[in-house]
């Protein structure tokens, strides 16, 4: 990097007649010089109050200066990761010597190779068991955190490649026999030597995912594109959702941390999306009106209890004219009352109550059919309104889900001025609803968003993800990535990027964001949730191939520890994965610093658009380690 230097050669001849016009031109271009040198150095002295000697070196030996090479999707930067090597091996990588000044941080104990901080058994004993509230988040104070590195099981593999991962999963990656043992009269999931088999089987679909997929498609379509998103509660190993994936339709699927050992985990395993998550006393985490579709297949939740709580918040987060599917008790039970070993009475008396839950928050039931039943969400609330007296929640931000406690009010749907309008607008089907203006945007409902910034949102990271794969050339290979999380994905821009490729992205929407945008993901076909980056993701260790922080630490900048970021985004990041950083400088140099002790390897990169930008790109490629190679 250099200021501006003239420079003049060849010989100098005067010429009497235009003697005094050279000399002019001389002298402005010498002023010119000047200027560009002292505002350079002027430059240098601002940015220098807020970095350490050490971070300025390191600056000017890492990041290109060459001003007169421009950097092109075709033409990556010279310090694209050609050094860095994003291949899975399968093997041990030894960690390179750290540098003496480089804090070194130690591998935990094997016994935290499973470690979820805020769904920790032992920490959720302190808490009332009323409505499985000690099963919600309840994260550690922050002199319990960690300050280690989370092993991975001795024997880890990478998992397999999707579809295969659909199918079968390393037993070493996820050493638990409970479920196989607990379920093996349904089909859930059998050891097979090294291996796990998930024969796609399922607690009411003994016949398979895709069979009892194929019954509900019977009954309300699925093909058609007017389903996209579904969430699936109570979900065992996310059978449901893996097959629904062959539809075009992704589901949220999550559970708690509970006695069916590891069942989210086996989900992630098989590049299913899931999450850990409970219906007890707070909201589950996701705006008002997102999903298309809600599903429980025995999952044990008692919808008709609380005053009908639990099936409230899934009127919350149904889109209007939504359906919500049920299998299990207590629908069929005069056929199966003695396989649950449960009363006729009883039985009876749950699905009365439920009715009338459901009837209360004005659902219509549309099927029952063999094991299965289905209601849909109205489209509006002038019907019901003008029926029966709802009980409607008072004003309050409906999207707002993060230990926000449910209620037994209804939340109200946006108004409208005829009974045959979609309330908050019609949404287009999949996949014209990938790129069409999301509805919230379109009416004004989020202050400062326009149609114009989202279109120009998604340009700019198609522009993006093309020049990521020009550095990392397997982001673009099937096979390599599956589970991606992007870490604050405002539109959903970076998973719009990527939709023809065979991964799945969990968008994250901070709850420290200044704009709520998780309702436009939603509403342009993806999934997400809220979350706050100063505490854990309610994910198991070593669930997402790649990680993409976009200004995240700019966003959190004096929120809390940058280190802990760094050790929870290791805990979730598979060895050998992959995490995009895009940040302005300082802050990855800053990254880099605490990175380097934690068996990374990394390198900054230039901006797409070249050098000149002070936002750079921080490649990391996290090396192969397990708890039995924890001295290497």
């Amino acid at each position: 990097m250099a200021g501006v230097t003239v420079l003049y050669t060849g010989p100098y001849r005067y010429h009497n007649k235009n003697y005094n016009k050279r000399r002019r031109n001389i002298l402005s271009l010498a002023l010119v010089a000047l200027l560009c040198v002292v505002s350079y150095f002027l430059g240098i002295w601002q940015h220098s109050r807020n970095t350490t000697g050490s971070s300025i070196s390191t600056i000017f030996s890492t990041i290109s200066c060459k001003y007169n090479r421009p950097v092109t999707a075709s033409s990556p930067s010279s310090f694209a990761a050609s050094s860095l090597d994003f291949t899975a091996h399968h093997t041990v990588d030894e960690s390179p010597v750290l540098a003496g000044s480089t804090k070194r941080f130690q591998p935990c104990d094997v016994k935290y190779s499973e470690y979820t901080p805020c769904e920790d058994r032992d920490r959720s004993l302190k808490f009332p068991r009323e409505k499985l509230i000690y099963r919600e988040r309840h994260c550690p104070a922050k002199k319990e955190l960690l300050k280690c590195l989370i092993p991975a099981p001795p024997g880890y593999r990478n998992p397999f490649p999707w579809p295969a991962s659909r199918g079968m999963a390393w037993f070493a990656n996820v050493p638990h026999k409970e479920l196989t043992v607990e379920k093996a009269v349904q089909n859930w999931i059998r050891v097979d030597g090294d291996k796990f088999r998930f024969p796609g089987g399922g607690t009411m679909f003994p016949n398979g995912a895709d069979a009892y997929i194929n019954d509900i498609d019977r009954l309300i379509s699925l093909k058609d594109g007017s389903i996209r998103t579904a969430l699936d509660t109570g979900c065992g190993v996310a059978s449901w959702g893996a097959y629904l994936l062959s539809r075009n339709i992704t589901t949220m699927s999550f559970a708690p941390r509970d006695s069916h050992e590891a069942q989210v985990q086996f989900a992630l395993e098989r590049g299913v999306p899931a999450m850990i998550g409970v219906l007890a006393s707070n909201r589950l985490p996701y705006p008002a009106r997102a999903f298309d579709m809600a599903h429980c297949s025995r999952c044990l939740i008692p919808w008709h209890l609380y005053d009908g709580l639990f099936l409230i918040e899934v009127d919350r987060v149904l889109r209007p004219g939504g359906y919500w599917i049920l299998s299990g008790p207590p629908i069929h039970w005069k056929k199966y009352w003695k396989g649950w070993e449960r009363t006729k009475e009883d039985l009876n008396a749950e699905q009365t109550k439920l009715e009338e839950v459901a009837k209360s928050i004005c659902w219509k039931k549309i099927k029952e059919q063999g094991d299965i039943a289905i209601w849909q969400k109205p489209f509006n609330h002038v019907d019901c309104k003008a029926i029966r007296s709802p009980n409607f929640c008072p004003a309050q931000n409906s999207d707002a889900a993060w230990y926000n406690k449910m209620k037994t009010c209804i939340t109200p749907m946006p108004e409208v001025s005829s009974k045959d309008q979609v309330a908050g607008g019609p949404i287009k089907k999949w996949p014209e609803r990938l790129i069409a203006i999301p509805p919230r945007i379109k009416s004004g409902s989020l202050k400062g968003v326009t149609a114009d910034m989202f279109l120009k949102d998604t340009e700019l990271w198609k522009k993006r993800v093309g020049y990521y794969k020009t550095l990392i050339n397997q982001l673009g290979q099937k096979g390599r990535y599956r589970n991606l999380l992007d870490m604050n994905a405002r539109f959903g821009g970076f998973a719009a990027a990527l939709v023809d490729d065979p991964v799945w992205v969990m968008n994250i929407i901070p709850t420290i964001a200044s704009v709520n945008t998780l309702s436009v993901i939603y509403e342009r076909g993806f999934i997400g949730t809220y979350h706050d980056w100063c505490e854990a993701m309610s994910t198991y260790p070593r669930t997402y191939d790649l990680l993409h922080a976009d200004s995240v630490f700019t966003l959190y900048k004096d929120r809390c520890d940058m280190e802990d970021i760094l050790l929870e985004m290791d805990r979730v990041l598979r060895p050998e994965g992959t995490v995009i950083f895009r940040d302005d400088v300082d802050n990855l140099v800053k990254i880099k610093s605490i990175s380097d002790g934690m068996r990374w390897d990394s390198q900054i990169v230039d901006h797409e658009d070249g050098p000149l930008h002070r936002e750079k790109l921080l490649l990391v490629v996290k090396t192969y380690w397990t708890a039995q190679d924890q001295d290497s």
